[in-house]
């Protein structure tokens, strides 16, 4: 079986297994705890803040390491709309967004806050003017993903970041950075951005492991309370083993960033050269879009029979986002892009990692125009 859903999840490095097994066996106490132990898993959870630190470009007291990007998003958000409330109840994002940050705000919505969501062009793309037009005086939150998860669109967050603070600097401005981190430069420093979010098993780390990167300076409301733990804003008992293995994940991204997006555009572009010789096939990824993702619809066709389909020829892909993939609604990304309703419901997503080379897409080439073939009698059964 070929895996093409690195956008979903990723296997660890080697490397990461071995440091999550042996950080596990020896360091297992609680890093909290004033004895010896206590103190050595202590080290090791400062010396991984260091290097998580080190390699985005921040400070060490800016890293809050969290069990991944759900709770990070949510941790940004609702932080942020509990802790700055008096300023006002607006808050901006888009329609495309992950459903762990459009879910978060539709919650804040039931609680009485009041959000704008941005629509995006045809490409899924949002409009920095859009985004600057939409402040109001009592706007306290932007966020805006980098990269899309579903069709792999790229954001101009660095563009809207600086103008934010030129024109709005008491706006806080959230990215979510988890299909951008290891793929594409992040500069969080000159960009704008008070809050980025990043999931470890994205890029080869652990499950259940992530952080959030938080500007110095900005405050936000713990959403658990009981414990001193990650300078107040989330309490527990720190996971010191896996967070060992998310630093050495994205140290090894971030080293390898450069070469991985300079071999993955050749393979996305024949992709999507292969996609682009069907007239029953909707594009929706564009080669402006991300090194990683290619997205594309069949419509009139289920989108769960084109991925079993696949799947019998050897080939792992994905429908919508992992965390909407079970659900047969229509993709919420692809409509707000201007496509069909059988456009959104036949989406497929094809993501590639590390792992990938020429021999690997020839093989996934072969085994979509064999795909073709074998529903090209159903083809508008769905209709």
């Amino acid at each position: 079986m070929l895996y093409f859903d690195y956008a979903a999840s990723t296997p660890p490095y080697p490397d990461v297994i071995t440091t999550v097994s042996e950080v596990m066996n020896r360091h297992y106490a609680n890093a909290s705890s004033i004895h010896g132990y206590g103190e050595n898993a202590e080290k090791l959870l400062n010396k991984s803040r260091e290097v998580c630190a080190k390699t985005l470009g921040t400070k060490a007291s800016e890293i809050i390491f969290t069990s991944g990007a759900t709770e990070s998003n949510n941790m940004a958000i609702k932080g942020v709309a509990l802790r700055y409330h008096s300023r006002g109840k607006h808050m901006i994002t888009t329609k495309t967004e992950h459903a762990s940050v459009y879910e978060s705000f539709r919650f804040l919505e039931r609680m009485g806050y009041d959000i704008t969501y941005l629509p995006v062009d045809s490409k899924g793309r949002v409009n920095e003017e859009d985004v600057l037009h939409a402040v109001r005086k009592d706007t306290i939150l932007v966020s805006i993903m980098h990269v899309n998860n579903e069709t792999g669109a790229i954001h101009p967050v660095a563009e809207i970041g600086r103008k934010l603070k030129k024109e709005h600097p008491k706006v806080i401005f959230h990215v979510d950075g988890v299909q951008a981190f290891g793929k594409i430069k992040v500069d969080l420093v000159h960009s704008g951005i008070d809050l980025y979010s990043i999931s470890a098993h994205k890029i080869r780390g652990p499950k259940g492991a992530g952080l959030l990167y938080v500007r110095t300076g900005l405050e936000l409301a713990p959403l658990m309370s009981g414990g001193s733990q990650e300078g107040g804003v989330r309490a527990g008992t720190e996971n010191i083993p896996l967070i060992a293995g998310m630093t050495k994940a994205i140290r090894l991204a971030e080293e390898n960033r450069s070469d991985l997006y300079a071999r993955l555009i050749p393979l996305r572009d024949r992709l999507m050269e292969e996609i682009r010789r069907y007239p029953e096939w909707e594009l929706n990824s564009s080669p402006e879009g991300a090194p990683h993702i290619v997205h594309f619809s069949y419509p009139g066709m289920k989108a769960e029979v084109i991925l079993h389909t696949l799947e019998q020829l050897g080939v792992v892909v994905s429908t919508q986002s992992a965390c909407s993939s079970k659900y047969t609604e229509p993709s919420r990304v692809l409509l707000a892009m201007g496509k069909s309703e059988e456009a959104a419901r036949s989406g497929i997503r094809i993501s590639l990692g590390d792992v990938h080379n020429d021999e690997h897409i020839d093989q996934l080439i072969h085994a979509l125009r064999e795909m073709k073939k074998r529903l090209a009698n159903f083809e508008g059964w769905n209709r």
